[in-house]
């Protein structure tokens, strides 16, 4: 019989691609992960992995499995969802990844109103930038993901389910008394001389930030990277820089001012599941909770474009 346990390793295996990953990942010993896997292959009776110098690869029965295994997990989850739900009451944990810029703005204003309208649903909270989103939602490790799927990183495949939550402006982000502030849109091109404000090396917003300045015609001039919004605009606020950023991100407790591009850039805002889990009462309660929001200035709904403000200081 298999095993469940041993299924998710293969899975992450084959998403993760290394022992220690998925070791890592599991908070265990790479030898206990090789030594479930080994058991695994005796209980298939077949050879699920292949050596390739010091690492290992799957074979095509060991792709196979992980693919199955994978299906198999989800119907395991479903089935225990399905006979929680027999009250009508969604129950148990639904682990959802984020994008910084709409914890505080879409997620966690859901999670609140679940635990009072189904107080026996937890929800998981993770921050995830959409390069770590996605392949957390394949493996396993996310249940429900609210990423941009303008992120070309990923391929969005038929075994992902993708409801839209609307679309997001990337504005510029300015110190309240910039020059450039006096105009209703600005072109990149103006911004050449400045000192910017940046995300982490790699992440989805510095990689956007350093394309769109090249294409402008020069490089960024990088005085600091923040994985924190909160952070790198207080630097704006304090610094004189300046920083691209997705409109939710920017809240009102900043003495900054918003600029909408020229042309301008949005991304499409959207709550992903694996095909199949939808049929989880918890995972259609947290989508409809995400999808249920309060109207957010910054999110217009699909076929309309938020644009750029004046953010006050806070009181």
């Amino acid at each position: 019989m298999l095993n469940s346990g041993r299924l998710r390793l293969l899975s992450l295996l084959d998403t993760l691609g290394t022992v220690r990953a998925v070791a890592d990942t599991l908070h265990l010993s790479a030898s206990t992960v090789s030594q479930q896997l080994a058991v695994l292959e005796t209980e298939t009776r077949c050879p699920l992995l292949e050596r390739t110098g010091r690492r290992v690869r799957l074979t095509p029965a060991g792709h196979l499995l992980a693919r199955r295994g994978r299906e198999i997990l989800d119907r395991m989850a479903e089935t225990e969802a399905e006979l929680r739900a027999l009250n009508d009451e969604p129950s148990g944990t639904v682990r959802l990844g984020v994008f910084q810029s709409a914890i505080y703005t879409l997620a966690v204003p859901a999670a609140t109103r679940l635990a009072t309208s189904h107080p026996h649903l937890r929800v998981e909270l993770t921050e995830m930038e959409p390069h770590e989103s996605g392949p957390a939602l394949r493996s396993g490790e996310a249940d429900v993901i609210v990423t941009t799927t303008d992120y070309t990183g990923l391929s969005w495949g038929t075994d992902l389910e993708v409801t839209s939550l609307g679309t997001d402006s990337v504005v510029l982000v300015l110190p309240r008394a910039h020059p450039l502030a006096s105009r209703t849109t600005v072109s990149l091109a103006a911004c050449k001389d400045e000192t910017w404000a940046c995300d982490r090396p790699q992440s989805y917003m510095a990689d956007l930030t350093l394309r769109l300045c090249r294409e402008s015609g020069f490089e960024p001039r990088v005085a600091c990277r923040f994985s924190n919004y909160l952070m790198l605009l207080r630097h704006v606020e304090t610094t004189g820089s300046i920083a691209l950023l997705p409109a939710l991100a920017v809240t009102p407790d900043h003495a900054v001012v918003t600029r909408g591009l020229n042309p301008p850039v949005r991304r499409n805002i959207a709550v992903l599941v694996r095909r199949g889990t939808t049929r989880r009462a918890e995972v259609n309660a947290v989508i409809a909770a995400l999808r249920d929001h309060p109207e957010l200035p910054a999110l217009a709904a699909p076929g309309r474009h938020p644009g750029g403000e004046e953010h006050p200081p806070a009181p």
